[in-house]
């Protein structure tokens, strides 16, 4: 049985778990104003709002995400809001709502609810409101009529609006700004309640986890793929599994992640920020926000595809993962070792990857990330690609180089990588190390490019990594 909040309802259902949250509001409960567009996950049109408890029991974060693709299971304990349930009162709109009125940013008005559901996320951030943050906001929303200008517009007169929001006593200050109706302030107080409940009838019934068939995290790919499955099957939920989340660094300095952590935790974590600064401009080239509050590292390694965003960033860094059995066995492979071919693992079908873990580079290292789509936001690559260099007096001590895009799974450029180690930095070497990177990859004609046309972007890519860390040594007409 799932319980959570659903606007100001307390919701007990047995639908399952793998089925969609998209379904369940709009047939199970007759919420229509959340609306079925691509179920891909790509025009947001479906955007909800999940408000999930903090650790310190006081405090609700709030998340968009893709109902379309939110396994229902997921919502368990949650505070899912849909449109219907900002409104302080009926026949009265929300700033967020007038701000798109008064700009003209609804034409048709179906992809509206989705701006208006992130718009609102935004608003109930505990970050500061700035113009790129409120962009951010809506980059999982896609309009074909009216044209981004308007809701640009909308989103700045938004966040002019939200410059008088108090950093403490958020929720309150937006009721009464009417951002959000009162009942808002009583959700942490709900949700503490539900979850002493859950946890008093789980220890009563001595309940132990159900065995089941199909690990299911985000759902971003399985219920883009399989969506009849997986709503069939019993599902092990993973996402909320506590032992699973988390980004933690060892005394010995490696740096260990939960397998269920999203690309938004990486994006939002202090550590993975200190390690790798520019990580935020890595990341917003990764999907969309309510997809990345979604997907996991560990979905994206097992998903297998040859252009895994996730995949390439990790391989780079020589990222090692650990699988665990049905019997809690567990073994370490390198993250390299995991693809035997296309979409085709070493993991046994019982084992669950469970930890990820790499050594985190030291200061003086270089780590670059590149990425090339047809446009900035919620697309797969053409080709991308990452870069791990330690150098020292003008020659290269160490190197680590991924491609993907390239080849039938995520690549690590072995051959390059050893080419490159104890070579000057210059753009002769940069030229023979193009030499034998073209002989590891195999990359085929599809939509995303011809094969000569994905050689030419990697290369031009190798230069970037390079011309990043050390412009100095490269001048760019050597490389033309």
């Amino acid at each position: 049985m799932l319980h959570f909040y659903l606007n100001n309802q307390r919701i007990r259902t047995d639908q399952p778990a793998g089925s969609t949250l998209l379904d369940f509001v709009r047939y199970n409960q007759h919420l229509t104003g959340t609306k079925i567009g691509c179920r891909e996950g790509d025009c947001g049109a479906c955007t909800v709002l999940v408000g999930e408890l903090q650790p310190d029991g006081q405090g609700i974060r709030y998340q968009s995400m893709t109902s379309c693709l939110t396994p229902l299971g997921n919502a368990h304990g949650k505070h899912i809001v849909t449109v219907e349930g900002i409104n302080a009162a009926a026949g009265t709109l929300t700033p967020v709502q007038q701000a798109i009125v008064q700009e003209g940013g609804s034409q048709c008005g179906f992809c509206t609810v989705g701006f208006v559901m992130s718009l609102t996320g935004h608003a109930l951030s505990h970050k500061p409101a700035t113009s790129e943050s409120g962009l951010a906001a809506i980059d999982g929303n896609i309009c074909r009529c009216t044209g981004y200008k308007s809701l640009e517009r909308a989103t700045a007169l938004l966040t002019d609006q939200l410059a008088a929001r108090p950093a403490e006593n958020v929720v309150s200050w937006l009721s009464e700004q009417q951002f959000v109706p009162a009942y808002f302030k009583d959700i942490p107080t709900r949700l503490q309640a539900l979850q002493t409940e859950l946890q008093a009838e789980n220890e009563a019934n001595n309940q132990k986890p159900e065995a089941r068939n199909q690990i299911l995290g985000g759902g971003t790919d399985l219920l883009v793929q399989r969506p009849e499955h997986i709503r069939a099957v019993p599902v092990q939920l993973v996402y909320d599994q506590a032992h699973l989340r988390g980004i933690r660094q060892e005394a010995d300095g490696r740096v260990v992640l939960g397998a269920a952590a999203t690309a938004e935790n990486l994006r939002d974590s202090p550590l993975m920020q200190q390690l790798f600064p520019r990580l935020p401009d890595y990341l917003k080239l990764v999907s969309s926000t309510p997809i990345r509050n979604m997907g996991t590292v560990a979905g994206n390694f097992v998903n297998a595809s040859p252009i895994g965003d996730l995949t390439i960033f990790f391989l780079a860094l020589d990222a090692s993962i650990t699988l665990e059995t049905a019997a809690k066995q567990r073994r370490e492979l390198p993250l390299r070792e995991l693809y035997r071919g296309y979409k085709t693992l070493t993991k046994e079908a019982d084992e669950q990857l469970v930890e990820i873990t790499f050594p985190a580079p030291a200061s003086t290292d270089f780590f670059n990330f590149e990425k090339v789509s047809k446009r900035t936001h919620l697309d797969i690559a053409s080709v991308n690609s990452a870069a791990w260099v330690r150098a020292e007096n003008g020659f290269v001590q160490e190197a680590r180089l991924s491609a993907g895009g390239v080849g039938p799974i995520p690549l690590f450029l072995t051959n390059t990588s050893a080419f490159l180690a104890g070579k000057e930095i210059s753009a002769e070497t940069l030229a023979a190390a193009n030499a034998v990177m073209q002989t590891e990859i195999s990359p085929i004609s599809d939509a995303r490019g011809t094969a000569e046309y994905k050689r030419l972007l990697l290369r031009q890519l190798l230069f970037a990594h390079f011309l990043r860390f050390f412009p100095e040594r490269i001048a760019l007409r050597e490389l033309v």
